[in-house]
C-alpha cells in the first residue's frame, strides 16, 4: 500500500543525502523516514473519519443511552470488545478517544477502548496463534479484554474529567 514512500523515502536517503545503501545508518533513517510520514498519514486519515463521525453519528443519543440505562459495566466490556475488533494502534485510538470525550460519551467506557484497542489487535493475536497456539492466544484476548474492562471501570470512578477539559 505503501510501496511509492518507501521507495521515496530510500530516494531520499541513499541519493539526496548520500548516505550509503545498506549501511546502518542509511537502513535506519530510511526506516525512520519511512515510518515516521506513514504513521502521520494513518493518524490524519483516522483524525478526519472520527471528525465525520463527530459530525455525522449520533453521538448525543449514545451518550443519553449509556448515562440513562443502567448497563452494570457491560457498556465498558462492549467497549473493551470494539476496541479489540477495531483494527488501530495506540496512535490512531488517540483519535478516537478524544472524538469519544468531546462526544460526552462517559470517560470509563472510553479508557476501557482505550486501553484494550492496541493491546488485543488482529496482528498481536496472529503472532501469539504462530507463536503459542491457540490456548495461549485465548487466554491472552480474554486477559486483555478484562482488563480494558476493569480499567475502564475504575478510571470511570475517578474525577477525571475536569483534567481532560482544561
Amino acid at each position: 500500500m505503501f510501496d511509492w514512500l518507501e521507495s521515496a523515502s530510500n530516494h531520499l536517503i541513499y541519493e539526496w543525502l548520500g548516505i550509503a545503501e545498506g549501511s546502518q545508518l542509511g537502513d535506519a533513517l530510511s526506516f525512520f523516514v519511512y515510518d515516521v510520514i506513514k504513521i502521520l498519514i494513518l493518524l490524519y486519515i483516522i483524525s478526519l473519519v472520527m471528525g465525520v463521525v463527530n459530525a455525522y453519528f449520533p453521538v448525543d443519543r449514545l451518550r443519553a443511552f449509556l448515562n440513562k440505562k443502567k448497563l452494570y459495566g457491560l457498556e465498558n466490556f462492549i467497549a473493551s470488545l470494539f476496541g479489540a475488533i477495531t483494527p488501530f494502534c495506540s496512535c490512531s485510538s488517540v483519535p478516537l478517544f478524544i472524538g469519544f470525550v468531546q462526544g460526552g460519551i462517559p470517560l470509563g467506557v472510553t479508557f476501557s477502548f482505550l486501553i484494550t484497542s492496541p493491546l488485543v489487535n488482529e496482528i498481536a493475536l496472529a503472532m501469539f496463534i504462530g507463536y503459542f497456539g491457540w490456548k495461549v492466544t485465548l487466554i491472552y484476548a480474554v486477559t486483555g479484554i478484562l482488563l480494558g474492562t476493569f480499567g475502564g471501570m475504575i478510571l470511570g470512578k475517578m474525577p477525571l474529567r475536569e483534567l481532560l477539559t482544561d
